[in-house]
């Protein structure tokens, strides 16, 4: 291997933890938190150029973030299992996350729910916030795989490319027993690697440019940018998994995330070709109405919900006030009609009641003229 190829190889970080006294300092967990300080202060900002209400981003992650990430979680555990489960491992750490492992596609997911919920809650229109903050969630994800570079993770088959990066040992500075994530590295490079982390990270970074110009461009709206998001992350993630070499379930002979990318991608895009076109307006991104309780605001959800009924009952009532109008009114020209006929067809009305009045005229000029004669 020449000195020059040696020299231009990417390091990894000699370790991922640091302790402040009893209490461990972890990169991985630093990232994540940036990444969604990030993704809250840039959809924000992106949310209000639309024309929503301030607060509204940071008010809907309350719901997501943890949603997200339980089920980044819980989609990681469920496609290896095998880290966790089975002869001679160790279940409960399957709730270390601050160890990595979170999958996007359950993040996603349950993080989508969690976002629906809030929308629920603050009554704003999920597709729009999806679009506001779409960029700024990927942009989060790129943040995060800086993580997977300090525990030396997600990283691919072995190679000789001048960026190849390289793999140290690690052994825990206390027990002295190897530890990869957690331990300090040696020095002592055990192989050279492709860096599918930072590829995934610059595709990220790529795909966040292209949103944000498709979008000034073409005012994209009803949840099709957030599509879009989707669509574009899948695509260079399929490629990317194809360069993994760490443990994942299989199928076929294929990495299940590589199945997964390409079902959510032909999902995304048939989304972006059939939702609506064109951008909601400001005034379509305002709250509809009071925000609901929180869910421990017990009494307050009472009262909401007897105010809900007693609209639903005020409504209910104008719509059959509103149909016995209509009912009535038919019947009230019919009587209307039929008072007119009765007037036409009764003696002594209309042109006979003309013809009367000049008759009796007629009478009182001749007694008149029989008076002057006498």
């Amino acid at each position: 291997m020449a000195v020059n190829s040696v020299l231009a190889y990417i390091p990894s970080p000699p370790q991922g933890v640091w302790q402040l006294g009893p209490f461990p300092l972890r990169a991985y967990a630093l990232f994540i938190i940036l990444g969604i300080v990030v993704a809250i202060w840039w959809g924000e900002r992106r949310w209000q150029q639309r024309g929503g209400k301030p607060g509204a981003v940071l008010d809907v992650a309350m719901f997501a973030v943890p949603f997200g990430l339980v089920g980044g979680r819980l989609y990681h555990v469920a496609t290896d299992w095998q880290k966790y489960f089975g002869p001679g491992k160790h279940p409960i750490e399957a709730l270390y996350i601050w160890q990595g492992g979170l999958g996007i596609w359950g993040a996603v997911f349950l993080g989508g729910v969690g976002a629906w919920i809030g929308c629920r809650i603050y009554k704003i229109p999920l597709p729009a916030l999806g679009d506001a903050i779409a960029p700024a969630v990927l942009l989060a994800q790129a943040i995060g795989r800086l993580g997977n570079y300090f525990n030396q993770e997600l990283y691919g088959r072995t190679t000789e490319v001048p960026w190849g990066l390289e793999i140290y040992e690690r052994f825990d500075a206390d027990t002295g027993a190897r530890d990869m994530m957690n331990g300090v590295s040696t020095g002592r490079v055990l192989e050279v690697v492709h860096p599918t982390f930072l590829y995934e990270l610059v595709w990220n970074v790529l795909v966040v440019i292209l949103l944000v110009q498709l979008d000034k461009r073409f005012k994209i709206g009803h949840g099709r940018l957030f599509a879009l998001y989707v669509a574009g992350y899948s695509f260079g993630r399929f490629f990317v998994e194809l360069m993994r070499s760490d443990e994942a379930t299989h199928i076929l002979g294929i990495r299940i995330n590589s199945f997964t990318s390409a079902i959510v991608f032909l999902c995304a895009m048939a989304y972006f070709a059939l939702a609506t076109k064109g951008r909601e307006t400001p005034a379509q991104l305002q709250p509809d109405g009071e925000p609901r309780p929180w869910p421990w605001q017990f009494s307050a959800l009472r009262a909401a919900g007897a105010a809900d009924s007693a609209a639903a009952t005020e409504t209910a009532a104008a719509q059959a006030d509103s149909k016995d109008e209509d009912a009535a009114e038919p019947a009230e020209r019919e009587t209307a009609t039929a008072s007119a006929a009765s007037a036409d067809e009764a003696p002594g009305t209309g042109e006979d009641t003309d013809t009367a009045t000049e008759a009796e005229s007629g009478d009182k000029d001749d007694a008149a003229t029989v008076l002057k004669k006498s």
